[in-house]
């Protein structure tokens, strides 16, 4: 069967996403994927939404995929299409088969269907059709179904091997007997996946088609149904699946999947871009840090591996970190403020973003790591004492450091004045005697900012409210 050379040579691809819920990662990573080819190779991307599933396709669903891929940069050039708003063009070229006997309609029922399933199971054959109703006549067929058989269409499938050259797998063969007549389409306007898509593909000028490799069973029957159709040949990409860390697939029941969850708990774009397009490409180099039009000028699909890609959050938190390391004050500070609490100062915030920024992983970690900013969490007093020191002397220091932050103006508690004074007080004691009450005193946590960077946030009147609060407290002890 040889392929029907094109004598369109522009590169065209798509993504064909089904509305039946939120854009995740597997979808994201074919969308870049594809986004990329066709931006490298000066090509154009398009978006089709299968939403022939009546009963699970949402609109809101359409929505966020779309939504998600625009926030994402990952933009197409043509208005998508809806495989719900195109039954007439099936219905051509469903009839089309059947007039050229390529398809027959089938009456024969899903029990039916099941034993004989069964059976061939049973017996170590595979599965497939017998072929009950390919001899019935087309006219004796549009009889039954005018007194109101139910029925379905299938194919005439060749007993003979198919071959192509996925463009990462090398040549694939696959035995075309083994498939039996599978089912095209539930009626002459109602395609099932397999016919949809290639109709949709060819209608569209596609010229390659980069999916999952979840997706390469289907591969040789749409090869069947161009052939049949006299549709061009296309080329093929199957990317390697996404895995988890213990190489077990990743899905929506059992994972985190939603870009939509991921945005929401503070990952930026960027980052998820740069995660993505390392989920299965490798750039031969030693960079890991790509912007979209790093990303873009670097493609090739020489760079896409075999194997399966890990996907690995703690690398993803790596790639996080460091773009909200690099984000500019105020950038950071608009995709970070409704992490804080609505009364919060602006320029608080801000000083709060600047000091925490290197330790987070996520946006949502602002709001995690800073409570203690606005509300002193309650604390044991033995969590006071620095080491093996004693109670007076922790007593002593607090005492100390209060009644030298009493003589500051407001005005002047800043951190280098403050610095001064504690590396004075340090001189008569040591520094984790001096630091650590400190800390905890305004933290109230074990693990926490600098207590002078956390003082100057929390200004003059609230640093020397909580250190009294401690002293209050280490009294008692």
């Amino acid at each position: 069967m040889p392929p029907i050379k094109s004598t369109d040579t522009k590169i065209r691809v798509r993504i064909a996403p089904s509305p039946t819920g939120q854009l995740h990662f597997g979808t994201a990573r074919t969308a870049l994927f594809n986004f990329l080819f066709a931006r490298a190779n000066h090509g154009a991307f398009l978006v089709r939404i299968e939403d022939t599933d009546t009963e699970r396709s949402k609109k809101e669903f359409e929505k966020d995929i779309l939504d998600q891929l625009k926030w994402l940069g990952i933009s197409w050039d043509e208005e998508p299409i809806r495989q719900s708003e195109r039954k007439e063009i099936y219905q051509v070229y469903i009839k089309k088969l059947l007039e050229k006997d390529a398809a027959y309609y089938c009456f024969c029922q899903e029990e039916d269907l099941a034993t004989i399933k069964a059976d061939q199971i049973s017996r170590g054959e595979a599965p497939k059709y017998s072929g009950h109703c390919q001899l019935i006549k087309p006219g004796l067929a549009k009889e039954r179904i005018a007194k109101g058989e139910k029925s379905i269409i299938r194919l005439r499938v060749p007993e003979k091997s198919i071959e192509f050259e996925d463009l990462v797998k090398g040549k694939i063969t696959y035995d075309a007997s083994l498939f039996g007549d599978f089912v095209i389409a539930k009626s002459e306007n109602e395609p099932i996946y397999n016919l949809a898509v290639v109709i949709d593909d060819f209608e569209s000028k596609i010229s390659h088609v980069i999916r999952g490799e979840d997706h390469i069973s289907n591969t040789p029957k749409q090869i069947i149904i161009q052939h049949l159709l006299d549709f061009p040949r296309l080329q093929y990409l199957h990317l390697p699946l996404i895995l988890n860390p213990d190489r077990s697939k990743m899905s929506k029941r059992k994972n985190i999947t939603a870009i939509q969850d991921y945005r929401d708990d503070g990952f930026l774009k960027e980052a998820l871009i740069n995660f993505i397009a390392f989920l299965g490409w490798n750039p031969k180099t030693n960079t890991e840090i790509f912007s979209l039009e790093e990303l873009i000028a670097g493609f090739s699909i020489k760079g896409i591996q075999k194997a399966g890609a890990v996907f690995n959050i703690v690398k993803l938190e790596w790639f996080n970190n460091y773009y909200i390391k690099h984000l500019p004050l105020e950038k950071l500070f608009e995709l970070s403020k409704n992490y804080f609490p609505s009364t919060a100062q602006e320029e608080k915030i801000k000083k709060i973003i600047n000091l925490q920024k290197d330790r987070v992983k996520k946006l949502s970690e602002f709001k995690t790591n800073s409570n203690f900013f606005f509300e002193l969490p309650n604390y044991e007093g033995q969590l006071l004492k620095w080491k093996d020191s004693s109670n007076d002397t922790m007593l002593n220091n607090l005492q100390s450091v209060k009644s030298e932050f009493e003589n500051i103006d407001s005005s002047e508690f800043n951190l280098i004045n403050l610095k001064k004074i504690i590396d004075c007080l340090v001189v008569n004691s040591s520094t984790g005697e001096i630091y650590w009450p400190l800390r905890i005193a305004l933290s109230g946590l074990k693990e926490s900012p600098p207590p002078l960077e956390i003082a100057e946030i929390l200004g003059k009147e609230e640093s020397l409210l909580r250190i009294q609060q401690a002293i209050e407290l280490a009294s008692s002890l």
